[in-house]
């Protein structure tokens, strides 16, 4: 990987990783267009990247890390669990349904998703409009609904701001709730496969994966900031009508 396919690659990864749009599907147009195989290097790439990610995150919510936030923490962990537990169970059998087919299909069936919810959405009904106030109850439903991400294509992101909106947090609730969330989530997956791959450093030309991590934090960093500015005036409509053209794009160039 040269270091502007790193650099491409960093900026899909932090724009996508926290949007209800799934970075699979992205990442593979990306990779066809820019002639990226699959590789065990391109792996430990990614690995990197969603690294970079998760402290944009951390940043963001630095005041949320401190112990006097430990209440919030365990109802993160009770949201965690389920896809922890359901994905060590079923990981051989979640590999197999990887496709390019599987990740399209999904992405529609995702961004019909975001409109019916937007369709029935009722602001004055959705109380939880404070984090803090999200119960143990609302957190393990989030948890379930975040188990639909193991399926490719599916988005972590739209899957849990979704299940937010469905038990009654607000639009930038559910979506500061599931920033939160990844923390633990990708930080479990990134280290397990920074285990698997990390002989591929040793011998790789460290300096694109230097740029893209630094490429993916910044452009994760500044897309979060806005979601949630773009959150206080808008809804996820336009979310879920790109996620319908962009699953359907995919089909077309398979």
């Amino acid at each position: 990987m040269d270091i502007f396919q790193a650099i491409i690659i960093g900026i899909i990864e932090g724009f996508t990783e926290f949007l209800p749009i799934s970075s699979t599907g992205h990442m593979i147009v990306a990779s066809r267009f820019l002639g990226i195989e699959e590789s065990e290097l391109t792996k430990a790439y990614e690995v990197i990247i969603q690294l970079s990610a998760i402290f944009a995150v951390a940043i963001i919510y630095r005041d949320k890390l401190h112990i006097s936030h430990i209440e919030l923490w365990k109802k993160l962990i009770v949201a965690f669990l389920p896809l922890a537990i359901i994905g060590f169970l079923l990981k051989d059998y979640i590999k197999v349904l990887f496709s390019v087919e599987v990740v399209a299909t999904m992405f529609i069936i995702g961004g019909v998703a975001f409109l019916i919810v937007e369709k029935f959405y009722k602001e004055k009904e959705h109380s939880i409009k404070d984090i803090e106030d999200i119960t143990y109850k609302q957190a393990l439903l989030i948890g379930l609904a975040q188990i639909l991400s193991l399926i490719p294509g599916t988005s972590r992101a739209g899957a849990t701001i979704i299940g937010g909106l469905l038990v009654g947090l607000n639009r930038e609730m559910s979506a500061s709730f599931s920033f939160l969330l990844a923390i633990p989530v990708m930080g479990a997956v990134s280290g397990y496969d920074m285990l698997k791959h990390y002989s591929e450093f040793e011998n790789a030309n460290l300096t694109p994966f230097l740029i893209g991590f630094i490429v993916s934090f910044l452009i994760a960093y500044i897309t979060i900031k806005l979601f949630i500015s773009f959150l206080n005036s808008f809804t996820f409509v336009a979310f879920g009508i790109y996620r319908i053209i962009f699953g359907i794009f995919l089909l077309l160039i398979i």
